[in-house]
């Protein structure tokens, strides 16, 4: 935040012309930090209990690095989603203690204080269930990002309806979850079978893997957008980090 701005809303209520509630307002608003190429938005933490989260897809390494410096000026934790080798090693330049996760694509680097990190641990399991070991690379999204913000994660593969005998086998763990991302392509049924087991919230991911009438993904997603088990929601085609993220804002709830 420009200095001036933040000395002038502190003035203000200490004056008594701006009341706290209102002050807490704008400053939700601001600041972020112009970089030309990206303008980070520092205060996202304020307002949705996490900071930005880095989308690496279209950014040069140079590019993805830039950001990540100006949040480890801030102490923020980072997130950045389907990052390449060639951006890690860019950013493990400036972040010497970041994290890369090959499967999941993701790199992490932690707060260096605890105390910045705005989401609290939770004790409540997510599953990350999936059909096949083919859609492995998505659910990994989904886990890795949903164990970052701060969740305990079950992770359950190769359980498809081809072969049902197999998720049956683990009922007892896909009913102790307090939230279940299922991860499927082919034709998607898993997501429907799961959410007829359970009493509990079913964020379903459809993946792009399957033969050409899958139509990368299309098949699932419709399969999952019209399934009959009530308690199912679906996020877009091989979007792990949604539905991590979102089974982490339940669990915080």
């Amino acid at each position: 935040m420009n200095r001036t701005r933040l000395l002038q809303l502190l003035q203000d209520v200490k004056s008594g012309t701006l009341d706290v509630d209102n002050a807490a307002e704008k400053l939700s608003m601001l600041p972020f930090e112009d970089l030309g190429y990206a303008r980070v938005d520092h205060h996202r933490a304020i307002r949705q209990g996490w900071p930005e989260v880095i989308y690496c897809a279209g950014k040069t390494p140079v590019q993805v690095a830039g950001i990540v410096e100006s949040m480890m000026h801030r102490n923020s934790p980072v997130l950045a989603t389907r990052a390449s080798p060639e951006t890690f090693s860019e950013v493990k330049h400036i972040a010497p203690r970041a994290v890369y996760n090959e499967t999941a694509k993701i790199i992490t680097l932690a707060a260096e204080e605890e105390i910045s990190v705005p989401a609290k641990p939770s004790l409540k399991n997510i599953a990350v269930v999936t059909a096949g070991t083919s859609d492995i690379p998505v659910a990994e999204e989904a886990a890795v990002t949903a164990e970052f913000l701060g969740n305990r994660v079950d992770r359950i593969y190769d359980v498809g309806v081809a072969g049902i005998h197999r998720l049956i086998s683990t009922l007892d763990r896909l009913r102790s979850a307090n939230v279940l991302i299922v991860v499927a392509g082919m034709e998607g049924a898993l997501a429907s079978v799961v959410g007829g087991l359970v009493e509990r919230p079913v964020i379903a991911v459809p993946t792009s893997v399957g033969y050409g009438a899958s139509f990368n993904g299309i098949a699932a997603l419709l399969t999952m957008l019209n399934s009959c088990a009530s308690g199912v929601s679906v996020v877009n085609i091989d979007n792990g980090f949604g539905a991590g993220y979102t089974a982490a804002m339940i669990n915080r709830i």
